[in-house]
């Protein structure tokens, strides 16, 4: 909360808090949204949800078991439209946060953008050309286009948070809301898609099939973020830097900004690593590739809807930084210990992949409720309005991990020599690429996520901290005016 300017005769210390978002002051304290904000902004991880799973989970399978494509080959054609949004997510960001309409400055690229997505991604999958070169490299352009929509999707998705209340714990309860959906949007995503493609025939015709469910879904998950956030708070503009450059130095000096961007960047790698393996390790692990990817998606994703109230709680008590790392030291046993997956029967496999999940859940709310303290905490502290550009090379960070995820598997499966088919179903593998599998699905996640927690030593910011150097910013203002 921040006082306003004050009015001709009404001194300062009498003016109405008001709501802040972007250019004001954010004090933690007093301001809880409505539920049909909640709900309606957690429509939203419909889109990204299904963005962020789908082409992790399929994509690199589509080009090495249905196109013909080599698995290296394959990897970079994943990686690299990705990496684009590392450029273009920032710009998307500042974008918004200068645009001005009667719809704010988030919503008009929530309409457009995921309209635009959900054409984008049925074209992925359209296939126009034969298997081979100019099959693998369309699928690249489309998928290219297709992340250039969903950076002007997400960016404004993931700053809003910060502008629709400004209170620390509100944040965590509506980050509990967006990734409850979330939770289901992988869910549904993740386990109906491949059988989506089953139920189409295999190979080119179940994909397209698969490629307009996927698209509806988004466009579902488009409007209900449109239509669930108006109304809702949308702050004002604010003064922020003048140029794109002068900008990303300021987040560069967010230390705890910077802290949780490279941790939550290297963890999303990870994740995506075991998205990525999720076909291969029930085909040439557990041996049911029919079945297989559901029940694996569905304990992998099934206990965030259980647990999501349970880690608020830990979160409300121990502090988000402690329940993060809590979350993924969790995630990072489970992916450890799945290692012996050959050795244990299919029951097991999918009783750690439950913990995976419930690790997971944690991993991904924390971090995105400390998001917007960091944004809040920036805004208090520079008076700027800023969370385009902050979200932006968060955005950024986080596309370019998921892309990395399966980039780095499919280097793995190069490596272990896995074989390509075009047939639509897996050609039979050897000994060593299967332990390739096994070890992209287990051991390489484990490394990914772990490790990073160290970088949290540098994230110190706590709900006192925004308190102070909110007070600070209002006693600047009162002092200015």
């Amino acid at each position: 909360m921040t006082l306003p300017p004050a009015g001709p005769g009404t001194p300062p210390a009498a003016q109405a808090p008001q709501p802040c978002a972007g250019g004001a002051a954010p004090q933690p304290g007093g301001h809880v949204l409505p539920r049909r904000v909640h709900a309606g902004y957690a429509l939203g991880s419909l889109v990204t949800g299904a963005f962020g799973t789908v082409p992790g989970l399929l994509l690199l399978p589509y080009l090495t078991d249905t196109l013909g494509v080599a698995a290296g080959v394959a990897a970079l054609l994943v990686l690299l439209p990705k990496a684009w949004d590392v450029l273009v997510n920032p710009v998307a960001g500042r974008i918004s946060d200068r645009t001005r309409s009667r719809w704010g400055a988030r919503r008009p690229y929530l309409l457009l953008g995921g309209l635009a997505l959900a054409v984008l991604f049925a074209a992925i999958f359209a296939a126009p050309f034969d298997a081979g070169p100019a099959a693998g490299a369309y699928v690249a352009l489309a998928f290219l286009a297709t992340a250039t929509a969903f950076a002007f999707f997400q960016v404004p998705y993931v700053a809003m948070p910060a502008e629709l209340t400004d209170d620390y714990a509100e944040r965590t309860r509506l980050m509990s809301w967006r990734i409850a959906v979330l939770a289901v949007a992988i869910l549904v995503s993740g386990a109906v898609a491949p059988a989506v493609v089953t139920a189409g025939g295999d190979g080119v015709a179940g994909h397209r099939w698969m490629g307009l469910f996927v698209a509806a879904l988004i466009v579902l998950g488009t409007l209900g973020a449109f239509l669930g956030t108006r109304g809702a708070p949308t702050g004002t503009a604010g003064e922020s830097e003048p140029t794109l450059r002068a900008q990303l130095a300021v987040a560069a000096r967010n230390r705890p900004f910077r802290a949780l961007l490279v941790c939550f960047v290297i963890q999303s790698a990870g994740v995506a690593t075991i998205l990525a393996g999720v076909s291969y390790f029930a085909d040439q692990v557990l041996r049911d590739p029919i079945t297989g990817p559901t029940v694996l998606f569905a304990c992998f994703v099934g206990p965030a809807l259980l647990v999501m109230p349970l880690w608020t709680r830990v979160g409300a008590r121990v502090g988000k930084r402690s329940a993060l790392v809590a979350a993924s030291v969790l995630l990072t046993a489970g992916a450890a210990g799945l290692v012996a997956a050959p050795a244990l029967p299919a029951v097991a496999v999918y009783l750690v992949v439950a913990v995976i999940g419930v690790g997971y859940a944690g991993q991904q709310v924390f971090a995105l409720a400390m998001l917007p303290d960091c944004i809040a905490y920036d805004t208090a502290r520079t008076g700027r309005r800023q969370a385009g550009v902050f979200t932006g090379l968060w955005t950024a960070g986080e596309t370019l991990g998921l892309a990395l995820g399966p980039g780095i598997y499919g280097l793995v499966l190069q490596l272990s020599g896995y074989v390509s088919s075009d047939t639509g179903t897996a050609a039979a593998q050897s000994d060593a690429a299967r332990l390739g599998v096994l070890l992209g699905f287990t051991v390489l996640p484990a490394l990914l996520v772990g490790p990073p927690l160290l970088l949290l030593r540098h994230y110190t910011l706590t709900r006192d901290d925004l308190l102070t150097v909110a007070a600070g910013h209002h006693e600047r203002n009162v002092t200015a005016a």
